[in-house]
């Protein structure tokens, strides 16, 4: 069935530019993904064997995994490139010049380019967002399982608001038994203490249902104090241990909604270490909207005929898209040292790159 392009607002030169631009960009992550591949595969092949890890699950529950998580990660990048090459050699053939003098501004010449980094920005919002989360789940296993062990089995001095007044520590938490030891739980009525609960140990049941052995309740009333001693007490606390084993590595792993709930719950529970965790929800945002910018800037810089062809453009494009890279990892460390708002962090490069792409774009030839 042939598509009358015409009917929905685009010309033969849109298309071109449209295939050329995805063509290129999908070209390019593909012969550097295979290269990626086969230099972590030097790496960690004796790891590989070391740790006995099946083929199987070397193929499937790691690269597998490994490619759409990397692709996302370099596609501001990529797309960048892509451009720059693309649009080089239209600029070196005098194409740009030909399209200006027929009459087609430089305006209308970035709609294509506009759609294609449109189509790249929602396949890297749906990549990031729900369908990489669960693979990293899965790469992240094997390399705790074959590579590198990361997780522990133990938690230790944790302490969180379970509900609102309700404040939760357990000095040292085994995740095997499900056991913690040296515990108390206190409730606070506007800010004043109305009991306190301690025990030896804690152990969890199911749900949220726990088992207290060896325990002191002390109840509050204005100046009255009441003791209550016993040797076992089923209770409702409303904490699961998995979320005593929090990691940073775990908020890559979370899809948008699951993410945002989590983030959500952290905060409500006065848990301070949130900076890896809101990162990595508004890098979620801001990467698929870098495409956008990459796009703009790879243009405006690239449609210049200058002597020095695609080398030029490309040697430039290099060195703006490393320095991007650079700036995203700075500003995000700023974050975790608390200098900087996650939000300010991870959108300060896409503002600065911005205002970039925007001055490129007002000196283009037009």
């Amino acid at each position: 069935m042939k598509i009358d392009y015409r009917k929905i607002g685009l010309s033969k030169l849109d298309i071109y530019i449209i295939r050329k631009f995805l063509g290129t960009f999908f070209f390019s992550i593909i012969l550097i993904l295979s290269i990626a591949v086969i230099f972590d595969l030097t790496e960690k092949l004796d790891n590989f064997f070391d740790n006995n890890a099946p083929l199987e699950a070397i193929i499937f529950d790691y690269y597998l995994n490994f490619i759409p998580f990397y692709m996302n990660m370099f596609t501001p990048l990529f797309t960048f490139i892509s451009v720059i090459f693309f649009t080089s050699k239209l600029a070196s053939n005098t194409e740009i010049i030909a399209m200006l003098a027929s009459g087609i501004s430089f305006r209308r010449i970035m709609k294509p380019y506009f759609i294609s980094a449109t189509i790249i920005s929602i396949m890297s919002f749906i990549l990031g967002g729900y369908i990489i989360p669960p693979s990293n789940e899965k790469m992240l296993e094997f390399e705790d399982a074959y590579i590198k062990k990361f997780k522990t089995n133990y938690a230790r001095n944790i302490q969180m608001e379970v509900e609102p007044g309700v404040i939760l520590y357990i000095e040292r938490f085994e995740i095997a038994q499900n056991k913690g030891y040296r515990f108390s739980l206190e409730k606070f009525d506007d800010k004043i203490l109305t009991s306190r609960l301690t025990a030896e140990s804690i152990t969890w049941d199911s749900l949220y249902q726990w088992k207290i052995t060896d325990y002191l309740l002390r109840n509050f009333d204005g100046m009255r104090e009441s003791i209550v001693k016993g040797t076992t007490l089923d209770t409702t606390i409303m904490v699961q241990p998995r979320e005593f084993f929090i990691t940073a590595k775990e908020s890559a792993q979370l899809n948008n909604t699951k993410l945002k709930e989590h983030l959500d719950r952290l905060k409500n529970r006065g848990i301070g270490s949130t900076q890896a965790f809101e990162d990595e929800y508004y890098k979620r945002f801001s990467m698929p909207l870098a495409a956008f910018i990459m796009t703009l800037m790879g243009v405006s810089l690239a449609s210049r005929k200058v002597r020095g062809g695609i080398g030029l453009h490309l040697g430039i494009g290099l060195a703006l898209s490393s320095i991007y890279i650079l700036f995203s990892t700075l500003s995000t460390s700023f974050s975790v040292s608390g200098a900087m708002s996650p939000f300010l962090a991870v959108w300060l490069p896409n503002f600065l790159f911005l205002g970039i792409g925007a001055y490129l774009y007002h000196t283009a030839p037009k």
